[in-house]
């Protein structure tokens, strides 16, 4: 959960706003339709989005992914993964746009591109690359959606169905791109939900496409295109680490948000991958760059950030905020943009925990007659650990015709600033059945303690020599709570078959 600037709301509280926004621009967009050369293939196409309407798409969503997601706060890093992008881009199909490749602040693996030029990596996806012909690999990958234009292919194909361009497209775009932790388990949020109904992912073909591009850009600069399969076998490694650790613990491997999870990640690409990479002669590659990659990340923010709030096992610290959290046995926290959840082990019931701008209300009675708008109910004071409290047991006006069961609790927590606390389920057997436990987990929510503001400090990433002890050694001193060993060879990119480096080789750890 991440402090909006200005208001205090958490950054992915405005997904409904945005996309009301993006809607009322494809009203806009709608009617457009020309012909336009392809500037990949060279054929004309019909598409609902010439290179003015791509490129004005692309700067309208880029400020809202900012808004949302948050630019890395690393101007070094910055400046590094724009100059390989950029690198890339002046020698690919569309050199004349105007590039902007953003490193994101959040843990997820991931990679995505938008109309006209806007290009990002998360910090997540940083972490586990091993040099900078992958990193090259990622975006390289992401141009040639650009260049190709299959965003405004997709607008096209949505359009013709009688679809909102953006909506369609950039919106789309965005949430299956960047995904929100924990959707799976907490029951497909808004937003997925409305997204999945709008927007259908990158074709095979058009995966392909980006594929073959992201090589031939490589090349292009001298990098060997066999590094775009070394990104999938990293990545296809940290799917088999959560799957077994998944097994281990006697739950579902997660689904995950990540690059692969919005690209075809089966066996078939990998292997497409590599006869594309093979279909260029051997050559006189230049430097790999692992060197200058492994300068460049270290002390790379590892995991939650500050701005975000830490999870340390079952517990959750936010430093900034002055809160902490603590799920109960078995349960589990899902630490997201727009909020904290504590979700059970069956994954039908959470308690969601979200800050309210100032603008939701001074005190809990004003907050609940304009946010909730309660139409019958109970109302109880309570005190969370010395915090004054509200609960609200009863109904509330959804719409014109439709009234809801809420049970929530508001609390004014440190600075005064105002919390919501909704227990949320499935169904009402669902919540019937973990009651206790959300109530265990309301109950556990307080002011950050000076104890635990040493726990609330965020992880980095650090590149050292490899000790004679190896892994094992260094898993000893990692504050990595599980499998630390496994991770760490995971995070050096050797879950997956590469070769195991000698000791005094620089390898990534978690500090």
């Amino acid at each position: 959960m991440t402090r909006h600037p200005g208001d205090g709301v958490p950054r992915g509280l405005g997904w409904a706003s945005w996309a009301l926004s993006l809607l009322l621009a494809a009203a806009l967009l709608s009617g457009c339709g020309t012909a336009v050369v392809n500037p990949v293939t060279g054929e004309t196409e019909r598409s609902a989005l010439d290179e003015a309407a791509e490129i004005e798409v692309g700067r309208q969503a880029h400020q809202q992914v900012l808004a949302e997601q948050g630019r890395y706060p690393d101007s070094a890093v910055q400046a590094y993964v724009n100059g390989v992008g950029q690198k890339l881009a002046a020698q690919s199909h569309r050199a004349q746009l105007k590039w902007t490749f953003t490193v994101l602040d959040s843990p997820e693996v991931n990679a995505f591109a938008l109309p006209g030029g806007y290009v990002y990596v998360t910090r997540g996806i940083l972490a586990y690359l091993e040099s900078e012909a992958e990193l090259a690999g990622v975006i390289g990958h992401e141009i040639g959606h650009v260049t190709a234009r299959h965003g405004a292919q997709r607008a096209t194909r949505q359009q013709n169905a009688g679809i909102g361009v953006m909506a369609a497209t950039v919106f789309g775009a965005l949430l299956e791109g960047i995904g929100v932790p924990g959707a799976t388990d907490l029951f497909g949020r808004a937003s997925q939900g409305l997204a999945a109904g709008y927007v259908a992912s990158y074709s095979r073909e058009q995966e392909l496409q980006a594929d073959r591009l992201g090589a031939e850009y490589l090349v292009r600069n001298r990098y060997d295109p066999q590094n775009m399969a070394e990104v999938i076998g990293v990545l296809k490694g940290q799917e088999r680490f959560a799957a077994e650790q998944a097994k281990a613990e006697g739950r579902q491997a997660p689904s995950g948000s990540h690059w692969l999870s919005s690209h075809p990640s089966n066996d078939q690409r990998l292997e497409d991958i590599r006869r594309i990479a093979a279909t260029y002669p051997q050559a006189d590659w230049s430097d790999d760059g692992r060197a200058r990659y492994l300068r460049a990340v270290d002390g790379l923010t590892f995991g939650d950030s500050r701005s975000q709030g830490v999870t340390r096992g079952r517990h959750f610290f936010h430093e900034e905020l002055g809160i902490a959290l603590t799920a109960p046995p078995l349960w589990r926290v899902v630490n997201s943009a727009e909020s904290i959840s504590v979700v059970n082990p069956e994954g039908d019931a959470a308690l969601v925990l979200r800050s309210l701008p100032a603008s939701a209300g001074a005190t809990h009675e004003e907050i609940l007659r304009t946010l909730v708008q309660p139409v019958d109910g109970r109302r109880e004071r309570r005190n969370l650990n010395g915090l004054p409290a509200t609960h609200f047991e009863g109904t509330r006006q959804v719409s014109q015709n439709q009234q809801q069961s809420v049970s929530l609790t508001l609390v004014t927590g440190p600075g005064q600033r105002q919390y919501l606390i909704q227990h949320a389920a499935r169904d009402a057997q669902a919540l019937k059945r973990s009651a206790s436990g959300l109530g265990q987990a309301e109950a556990s929510f307080r002011p950050l303690s000076v104890a635990e503001r040493s726990a609330a400090r965020p992880w980095s990433l650090r590149t050292v020599p490899l000790p004679r002890g190896g892994w094992a050694e260094l898993a000893r001193s990692s504050p990595l709570p599980s499998q630390p060993e496994a991770q760490l060879r995971l995070l050096n990119g050797l879950y997956n078959g590469a070769r195991e480096p000698r000791p005094g080789e620089a390898v990534k750890v978690v500090r």
